[in-house]
C-alpha cells in the first residue's frame, strides 16, 4: 500500500469506502433542484426599475427565460410614466435610485388608482435601505436583498401567485369560485 493509499485511507470516512454501498437516492435530502417551480402564466408583464444596467440585464434574462414579458426603467420618474401608460403586473423596485427613491415611488405607484393594486417587490443592495424598508413597510408586498440568486427571484413572484397564477398584493382578498352555480332554491312562504 502506497503512502498517499495510507493518507486517503485514513480520511476517508467509513461509508467512502468503495465496498460499502452507497445510500439509495430516497434517503438523500430534496434541494431546489428537485421541486418543481410554479411561474406565472406565459406573458406576465413585469417593470424592473433600477439604476444598474447589471441589474436590469439579470432580470430580464431570467424572467424572460421562464416567459415573462419585461419592461424597464432606469429611474422611478421613467418607471411612473411606464406605469401611467400600460401597468404592469408585477415591479421590481430598486430603494436607492437617481432622483426620486423607491420610497417614494413605492408612494407614488400606491396612490395611483391603476397602479394601487400592483404587486411591489422592492431590491437594495444598500444595508441602510434594507433596514428602513423593514422599519418602514410602506405598501411593498416583498423584499429581495442584493446580490440575488434567480431561486431567489421565483421565489419571491411564487409567493405572490393566486391560483389563477397572477401575482396579486399580499393580503388582497381573490373572490373564490361560487359553491353554487345557481342560487338555492328559497322556500316559498304561503
Amino acid at each position: 500500500m502506497s503512502i498517499f493509499d495510507r493518507l486517503l485511507a485514513s480520511v476517508r470516512k467509513p461509508t467512502d469506502r468503495p465496498d460499502t454501498p452507497a445510500a439509495p437516492l430516497e434517503s438523500a435530502p430534496l434541494d431546489r433542484r428537485h421541486n418543481k417551480r410554479v411561474n406565472a402564466r406565459k406573458g406576465t408583464t413585469v417593470l424592473i426599475i433600477d439604476d444598474s444596467p447589471t441589474v436590469v440585464a439579470v432580470l430580464r434574462k431570467a424572467l424572460r427565460s421562464a416567459g415573462y414579458d419585461t419592461r424597464e426603467a432606469l429611474n422611478a420618474e421613467q418607471g411612473l410614466a411606464l406605469i401611467a401608460q400600460d401597468p404592469p403586473e408585477l415591479i421590481f423596485l430598486d430603494i436607492i435610485l437617481p432622483g426620486m427613491n423607491g420610497f417614494n415611488a413605492l408612494r407614488a405607484i400606491r396612490k395611483l388608482p391603476a397602479s394601487q393594486n400592483i404587486p411591489v417587490i422592492m431590491i437594495s443592495g444598500n444595508e441602510h435601505a434594507t433596514e428602513q424598508f423593514y422599519a418602514n413597510r410602506i405598501g411593498a408586498d416583498d423584499f429581495m436583498k442584493k446580490p440575488f440568486s434567480r431561486h431567489e427571484i421565483f421565489a419571491r413572484i411564487e409567493a405572490l401567485l393566486d391560483r389563477d397564477f397572477i401575482p396579486r398584493r399580499r393580503g388582497e382578498i381573490v373572490p373564490a369560485a361560487p359553491f353554487f352555480a345557481t342560487p338555492p332554491a328559497t322556500p316559498s312562504v304561503p
